[in-house]
């Protein structure tokens, strides 16, 4: 009789297997764009640090234009920079990356969104990964962005805004509990 596959949990295997080099530095001398340093750390529903997370992020660059062929704007690609990065925890759950402060986006219904980055979380323990974005906070589109003003909450839609700037933002994320960073279902 066929049994069922005990669940299992995934990692720690994040560091060793997926994080290869330097990939959390986004940027080179040739780089159009603001350059940026995005930082913080990954916390557990008891604010405790998770030290064997990964982080990816993709963006638009300076420009708002993706490194993608679905993205057929017109809008200069920089082909110095492909928008997308990873970087491990450390042992106190910090990250960071250095990339270039995106441009704005066309979103849904063609409306325009407010320059952010998306992040992929990924954790022991988690079966799912886990999905959110970073906005900054000397952004005045930030007010008409149609996906960050979908979350009604605005003490949860303030967990999305980075802190800080305009050369460092901090960006701390909360799995669960009190705080919990807005995670969304895509």
């Amino acid at each position: 009789m066929p049994r069922q596959t005990p669940s299992q949990t995934v990692g720690p295997f994040l560091k060793m297997g997926l994080i290869r080099g330097v990939q959390n530095k986004l940027v080179s001398e040739a780089t159009e764009g603001e350059r940026i340093r995005i930082e913080g750390r990954v916390l557990d529903g008891e604010g405790q640090p998770i030290n064997d997370a990964m982080l990816e992020i993709w963006q638009a660059n300076a420009h708002g234009r993706y490194d993608h062929p679905d993205d057929t704007q017109d809008k200069p690609l920089d082909p110095a920079f492909t928008g997308f990065g990873r970087a491990a925890t450390e042992e106190d759950g910090a990250y960071w990356f250095e990339t270039v402060k995106p441009g704005s986006v066309p979103g849904p219904g063609n409306a325009l969104q407010a320059p952010h980055i998306n992040i992929t979380l990924f954790a022991r323990g988690m079966l799912l990964h886990a999905i959110t974005r970073l906005y900054f906070p000397d952004e005045p589109t930030n007010e008409a962005d149609p996906i960050l003003n979908a979350v009604d909450d605005e003490n949860r839609r303030g967990t999305l805004i980075a802190d800080g700037g305009p050369a460092v933002y901090r960006f701390d994320i909360r799995v669960q509990g009190e705080g919990e960073t807005v995670f969304f279902d895509t």
